[in-house]
């Protein structure tokens, strides 16, 4: 990892209950990891009781959310506002989540909307990028993530990251098992620092870069010795609180 403090974000996806939060509450250990940034984003039907029964009384862990509406407020049924996510005390929002993408058809273009909005309201967006396998095998993984990219600069100016974090996360690797190389992240991840800096080398070097995908407690270790990867968005690894604690611990040691 470079200088940049690790940032360790769970995202528990359409799991979880109210016996992950009370396990997370009794077993998670936040106060050890003083060195390190740990996010969690549950379901948001359970925001608030995460909130109230593990970040309230822990300093050292903060609650997310997993997406949320460009719009303030109105006729949007099923959908979550800023102003709802800071009633439940949830700091950040993940926007672009491939899911969110291939699933239910959000573009760049409403990624950036989300991004957007999340920073106008002081909410932390964390933007997620990545290429598929044909996308990958067709050598556009470039392409493809200087698209997202690019759709935030041209909406929010690139002095937007200097509060953003931005997720690579490779889609054949979410969900499969498969994980990249710790020298294929590197690669991409070194990508989107140069191509940042392309507009501001401040931005590109203080801005910080997680990997996702498969993240767990073997292979943390070795993606965290890259020197632009400055965390990890963990994913069904993060739905058990002692590996989900494992790969922190290795985070922190390799800060």
């Amino acid at each position: 990892m470079s200088g940049l403090k690790p940032f360790i974000a769970a995202n528990w996806k359409m799991n979880g209950n109210n016996a992950l939060i009370s396990e997370f509450a009794q077993q998670f250990d936040a106060e050890a990891l003083s060195d390190i940034d740990v996010l969690v984003c549950p379901p948001s039907v359970y925001l608030e009781r995460f909130s109230y029964q593990v970040a309230k009384h822990s300093s050292a862990i903060a609650v997310g959310a997993q997406n949320l509406n460009e719009n303030d407020s109105g006729a949007f049924t099923g959908e979550i506002s800023t102003a709802m996510l800071h009633e439940v005390n949830a700091k950040f929002v993940i926007v672009g989540h491939s899911e969110r993408r291939s699933i239910y058809g959000e573009t760049p273009e409403l990624v950036a909307k989300k991004y957007n909005v999340a920073l106008t309201n002081q909410i932390t967006p964390i933007l997620c990028t990545g290429e598929s396998e044909q996308e990958r095998d067709n050598e556009q993984t470039f392409n493809v993530i200087a698209k997202d990219i690019d759709a935030v600069i041209e909406l929010c100016g690139i002095k937007s990251f200097e509060q953003g974090i931005i997720a690579y996360e490779p889609v054949w690797a979410i969900g499969t098992g498969k994980s990249a190389t710790p020298e294929q992240a590197q690669e991409v991840h070194q990508f989107i620092r140069s191509h940042l800096a392309k507009y501001d080398d401040e931005v590109a070097a203080g801005v910080r870069i997680l990997y996702g995908g498969s993240v767990n407690e073997k292979n943390a270790a070795e993606l965290f010795k890259q020197n632009d990867i400055n965390g990890a968005l963990v994913g069904g690894a993060s739905l058990v609180s002692e590996k989900f604690m494992a790969i922190c611990q290795n985070a922190q040691s390799n800060k």
